[in-house]
């Protein structure tokens, strides 16, 4: 069944780099880590690198009733995750995570779960994007990828992960039952 998406671009998407989606062989899954899809917007528009005029964005967003947008045409690339971006789709969930003390050492469990429509929503959205993209292959988490430490605000002794998305709530399993994508890992193989 194909998944019906709204298309919802950013303001800058037509600013960001083009690409071929022949190189694309890498969905990275996220968490908006805020309240709402509404708070993703805001986050989303806002111009963080000056230079090209645009900011952080996932491709897709994935409200919690399972409303999947698009924000980002596949053939441009978005910034979702150092050193990932030019071959990968990203694809954002809609979760508190750990918002609003996303850097505070005593504030670091992800404790919301992810409702089953959602991740319905997410294993439709991929089972169509494989159709689509031939080389799409691989399927990972944002802490996979970006595993950087970093001090803490409230005490900069103790050392947290930068990035913990989509968490330890996330249902691997069940997603992969459902598609055929496998989950990427960082051993020499990847």
């Amino acid at each position: 069944m194909t998944p019906t998406i709204f298309q919802h671009p950013l303001s800058y998407a037509d600013q960001l780099d083009s690409r071929s989606t022949d190189c694309i062989n890498l969905v990275v899954i996220h968490c908006t880590e805020l309240p709402d899809l509404a708070t993703a917007r805001v986050w989303g528009e806002k111009v963080i690198y000056p230079e090209s005029n645009t900011g952080n964005s996932g491709h897709f967003y994935i409200d919690r009733d399972g409303r999947i947008e698009q924000w980002v045409p596949l053939d441009r690339v978005a910034h979702h995750t150092r050193g990932y971006n030019p071959n990968s789709i990203g694809v954002e969930l809609v979760n508190i995570g750990r918002y609003p003390d996303w850097y505070l050492s005593g504030h670091q469990q992800m404790t919301e779960p992810y409702p089953a429509v959602q991740i319905d929503s997410l294993a439709e959205l991929l089972v169509d994007l494989v159709a689509q993209l031939p080389g799409l292959d691989r399927v990972a988490g944002h802490e996979t990828l970006d595993t950087d430490l970093q001090p803490a605000l409230d005490d900069p002794v103790v050392m947290i992960r930068r990035k913990m998305d989509p968490g330890p709530l996330f249902p691997w399993q069940d997603l992969l039952s459902k598609t055929s994508l496998t989950r990427f890992s960082n051993d020499a193989n990847n």
